[in-house]
């Protein structure tokens, strides 16, 4: 957000005959569909490719594909295309699969992500875990291209609105002034396999990535959240876990904000009291429904879709997610780089 890069967006061209999708840097008011920009690009490729292979969507990019474009494409041969190329399909049955796609991309499809979920569950409980992986990954994209897009607006603009979700989410936990340092915590693991957790900071609301950690689970078994968020907080709270990112030190966050529900919370806070600290605000950020969860006899708080707190958390949450899934992604890959590397040499 310090400079002029501009981020991807998938384009959806629903004036061609034959409409696809293509991944664009700039949105224009030419006409068609566009899902973001999004701070991610794999987001966007990860959607665009869900998206072609479920409701046969063409990526070549003819104007209007013909047989000899099929001579030069594999899409069909994988059965990933409708092949209008070879008359396979007609034209309405061919675009009413594209506007479902764009439906599904503008988050009215939810159903879709149940079944992506459920195919991951089957594969993990079959053994086939690089399958399952691959599911997992892309559920997380698709959850966040499917969620309220990412819009760009000037960087004047962006400062005047975190000032003011940093000074409504004080007024929404109990903060005497708006915080200048939050902390955010997220596990994640797979079915319990290679647990890491990571650790994100904002500095007056905009992620600072000096400071971000991430940890491997070491005393925990299986999947287990609550107790793997009290392990990294006990951690966080007595050494540095991550080399060659700035110190943390003796700082302490304005607010400490644990992705997860009362049980993380719980856990979190009682780390905390074992340390002997009370002086941190902290919090849980349920994701289901995105509300503020509280352990200290007041309800549960569900903030409006388009307060400015709301989108300080979510941001920072799935800040989170990202970095925790990005390392947990570089330990699997290593596994399985070390599994075929003995196989080879046995």
């Amino acid at each position: 957000m310090r400079d002029d890069k501009r981020y991807l967006a998938l384009r959806g061209d629903s004036a061609a005959e034959w409409p696809r999708f293509s991944c664009v840097r700039t949105v224009k008011d030419d006409g068609a569909k566009y899902f973001g920009p999004f701070p991610s690009s794999p987001v966007v490729r990860t959607a665009k490719d869900f998206v072609e292979k479920r409701y046969g969507i063409r990526e070549c990019k003819s104007e209007c594909p013909c047989e000899e474009d099929h001579k030069h494409c594999l899409a069909d041969v994988i059965r990933t295309c409708s092949a209008p190329c070879l008359g396979r399909i007609s034209q309405d049955e061919y675009r009413a699969r594209f506007e479902e796609a764009c439906e599904f991309l503008a988050g009215h499809r939810p159903g879709v992500l149940s079944e992506v979920e459920a195919e991951m569950r089957e594969a993990a409980e079959k053994g086939k875990y690089e399958t399952a992986a691959r599911l997992r990954d892309t559920l997380f994209a698709l959850k966040e291209m499917t969620k309220a897009h990412f819009v760009r607006t000037p960087p004047e603009m962006r400062r005047r609105n975190v000032e003011q979700g940093l000074k409504e989410l004080a007024e929404a936990v109990g903060l005497k002034e708006p915080p200048h340092w939050i902390e955010c915590c997220d596990i994640s693991n797979l079915f319990g396999t290679h647990s890491v957790a990571s650790l994100v900071v904002a500095r007056d609301g905009m992620p600072d990535k000096r400071y971000y950690r991430h940890f491997r689970i070491k005393t925990i078994k299986g999947a287990d959240d609550p107790r793997s968020m009290a392990e990294v907080v006990r951690r966080r709270f007595t050494h540095d876990a991550t080399p060659g990112a700035k110190p943390l030190g003796l700082q302490k966050p304005d607010l400490f904000i644990c992705d997860g529900g009362i049980t993380q919370l719980r856990a979190t806070r009682a780390a905390l009291a074992e340390l002997g600290i009370d002086d941190v605000p902290t919090v849980g950020l349920a994701e289901r429904q995105e509300e503020i969860v509280f352990d200290d006899g007041r309800e549960n708080l569900l903030l409006p879709r388009d307060s400015e707190a709301l989108f300080v958390c979510t941001r920072l949450r799935d800040e989170a997610h990202r970095f925790a899934i990005t390392y947990h992604r570089h330990l699997r890959d290593k596994d399985l780089r070390d599994r075929l590397r003995d196989e080879k040499r046995t």
